[in-house]
């Protein structure tokens, strides 16, 4: 039946009177997120290895480490340990750990994964990568871990920076 060229098109079936196009979307897909409730981040969705909504008591506290990881947790059989994203990006506020559930994207590097708990997770988007500027006014603790960063003219001018994951999976940021 399905070898038969006229499957699709045989008589009596509704046809479209013309078949859409499809556009084929510019540069790389992206997860924006928010780490404050006003800062939005971006990291290539090719450097994600899942997203975890989790909640705050699922997390466990491990003594005598970096005041930057949370904890580790269990995601399908691998421990994953969660970092506070912006502390680590030099914000002074900690994450809000008092509500039901806690956004982590767990980003992977070379057999390495971390868990990154953000404010709140936005969606993806098609960007390009090359379009990005040399990022401005950024705190010397977060210009290490910055790729560039966009200026969106359709959001208001809204400022998306760019993420380089393997620079924040490799830091010793964490061990301190």
């Amino acid at each position: 039946m399905v070898g038969n060229p006229d499957f699709l098109t045989q008589a009596g079936q509704d046809q479209a009177p013309e078949l859409q196009e499809l556009v084929t979307p510019e540069g790389e897909l992206f997860l924006r997120f928010f780490v404050t409730p006003e800062d939005e981040f971006a990291l290539p969705a090719a450097g994600i290895r899942r997203i975890i909504e989790q909640s705050p008591d699922r997390i466990t506290p491990i003594p005598n480490v970096s005041p930057l990881l949370l904890g580790t947790l269990n995601e399908q059989g691998r421990v994953v340990w969660v970092g506070d994203l912006g502390q680590f990006l030099g914000y002074s506020t900690m994450l809000n750990t008092d509500r039901s559930e806690i956004a982590v994207i767990a980003i992977e590097y070379h057999g390495t994964m971390l868990g990154l708990a953000v404010n709140r997770i936005v969606g993806t988007r098609w960007l390009n990568s090359e379009k990005t500027q040399a990022p401005r006014g950024v705190p010397d603790a977060m210009a290490p871990y910055l790729k560039g960063e966009w200026v969106l003219p359709s959001e208001n001018n809204r400022v998306l920076r760019l993420l380089d994951h393997v620079a924040v999976i490799s830091s010793a940021r964490w061990a301190a």
